[in-house]
């Protein structure tokens, strides 16, 4: 296996890790109540999901 022979800069270290990044999250609004909600989920404020009522949400 090879090893390298001499130290790599942290200069090149981070050249090469400048893509490593967290892309942000899509958030879309619910049509149904306008709530931010994560694409193609039930919403979690209103329980609808493609227009129909899938689940009833938890009072808080």
């Amino acid at each position: 296996m090879a090893l390298p022979k001499r130290r790599h800069s942290s200069s090149r270290r981070d050249k090469r890790r400048t893509h490593w990044k967290l892309s942000a999250v899509n958030v879309v609004d619910c049509p149904n109540c306008g709530q931010p909600k994560l694409p193609h989920r039930a919403c979690p404020n209103c329980g609808y999901y493609n227009g129909k009522m899938v689940f009833v949400p938890k009072e808080a």
